[in-house]
Formats: C-alpha cells, structure tokens, sequence
C-alpha cells in the first residue's frame, strides 16, 4: 500500500485564512499496484497531477498549509466522492444510479487513466475497493476538513486552493488567434465560492502574466462541491495548471522551464496567501 494518506506540511505561524491542497500529485505507486495494472510506470502516471506539489511547495513559507495526497490518483481519487464507486471495475456491487464521472471509469477507484486507457486486468474486490476509501480517503479528507475548521475558528473565513494540472490540449485554441489559458479557475459557477474571492485570486494569476479562464472545460469537482460554502464563509477555487508550461508529458518529467515557471508561481502562491490575511495584517504591512 502506499505509505501515507497524505503529507501535510504546516507554516511556522499560521498567518492566513487560504489552504492549498494537492489531491492528485501523489506519486506513491507500491509495485504490488504496478504488477496488477496492464500499464507500464510511465502510462499509468498520465492523470497524476505530476509536479503540482513541487509547485506550490513554498506555501507553508507565507504562512498557508499545503496538504498533498500521499496515494496516486490512479489508486483512489480524491477529488471523487466515497461512494462514487464503479460496478465495471468493482465485483458484487449493485448497480448505482447513472454517474458520469464513473460511467467513464473515473469513480473514486478510478478503472482508467487519461484517454480511457484500462488500469487493470480484471475486476477489484469490494473490500480492496473500500479499503483504499478507509485508508487513503477519509484521512485525508479528514484533515481537509480539520484545517478548513481551523481557519474558519481564527480567521472568519477559509480559503481552499485546490491545486490541479491539466493536459495542454485540454483547452482548444481561443478564436481569433487571441492566447490560450494558462489557467482555469473553477468555482462551480459562484456556488463554490464569492466572487470577490474569486476575483481577487484571478488578479494574482493575471498580474504574473498568465492567461486566466474561469470554469469552462473544469468547474470544479467533489471537493469544490463538498466544501464549498460562501455562504458560511467557505470558499473553494480549483485551480487547473496547464501543464505545458513546466513540465515534458509524454515522458513526465519537468521541463527546462520548470524552474522559472516555479519561481513566478511562488509570487502567485504569495499574494493569494495575503488575500487571506486579516485587514489589520495587511495594513501594518503597507
């Protein structure tokens, strides 16, 4: 089994209200895993968030944790509900009602990779399948939850970054010859989180020179909708990096620009980190 549900790694002091979370860059493949899968190392790592952690790994610095997945996505996704389970991949499981995320095979026990490329041979088990839910799910969505309460009890409010990658195709070029995003910004369409959060986090992105889209190809998915709350003061904004811009995906490994893409990031990752803090912090700090 993969050795940990996730890494959380903390600030020294914890200054804001903003969160990051990686749930699918965990790279934990235990060969076990491997020799179960018709997929070579290399293909079965093609829906992983490859690199995302490293990308926002100074975040504890400007006083945000930064909570990443331990397991692959291609073991359990995160970024699915616990009861989104497959009845083609999973044996002795009653049909559930028609899901689209699962009908294509990305349930929480996901039965394929990019381009609906089969992950295994046969069937699963029912108790492989919820084991991988008991283990690797609920303590990391445990822990979300705990530091979504944290902030919410110091600050008022929480601020969730949900960090993702996306395929650089995923996003067809603009018409009119007008730049491609860099970035897609999802909030379920204002149900996940204000606008004025929202609005503030895109300026971060567009003032670093990126191209910014909100919600179109990737709105959001479990987590935006689970722990999205405005109204409570919850706020969830998943953020989907093209992953052209730092990063080889034929042979997953980052790119020459890697680390001046990280370097411009981390200015990102502070300024979204200060619109988090609270008022009195940002006008001492000016």
């Amino acid at each position: 089994m993969p050795e940990n549900a996730y890494t959380l790694l903390n600030p020294k002091e914890r200054t804001t209200s903003v969160i990051f979370a990686s749930p699918h860059s965990g790279r934990d493949y235990p060969l076990w895993f491997l020799r179960k899968s018709v997929l070579d190392e290399r293909a079965i790592r093609s829906s992983e968030d490859a690199f995302v952690d490293r990308l926002f790994e100074r975040a504890p610095s400007f006083g945000a944790p930064l909570l990443l997945a331990g397991a692959p996505r291609a073991f359990v996704d995160l970024n699915r509900a616990a009861d989104e389970l497959d009845p083609a991949l999973i044996a002795d499981l009653r049909k559930i009602a028609h899901n689209p995320r699962v009908a294509s095979g990305l349930g929480v026990v996901p039965r394929v990779v990019s381009n609906g490329r089969a992950i295994y041979r046969g069937k699963l088990t029912l108790d492989e399948a919820m084991s991988r839910i008991t283990n690797y799910w609920q303590p990391y969505h445990d822990k979300l939850q705990e530091l979504m309460d944290a902030s919410r009890a110091a600050f008022g409010r929480a601020i969730l970054v949900d960090c993702h990658s996306m395929p650089h195709e995923a996003i067809e070029h603009s018409r009119g010859g007008a730049r491609r995003a860099d970035v897609v910004l999802g909030d379920r369409f204002g149900a996940a989180a204000a606008s004025g959060v929202v609005d503030a986090i895109e300026s971060t992105f567009t003032a670093a020179g990126l191209r910014v889209a909100r919600n179109a190809p990737f709105a959001g998915a479990y987590v935006a909708q689970q722990y999205g709350r405005p109204s409570r003061g919850q706020h969830v904004i998943q953020v989907e990096i093209d992953r052209g811009l730092y990063m080889d995906e034929a042979s997953v490994t980052p790119s020459a620009d890697f680390a001046s893409f990280r370097k411009l990031l981390t200015q990102v990752i502070e300024d979204i980190a200060e619109i988090g803090r609270p008022l009195q912090h940002q006008l001492a700090a000016e």
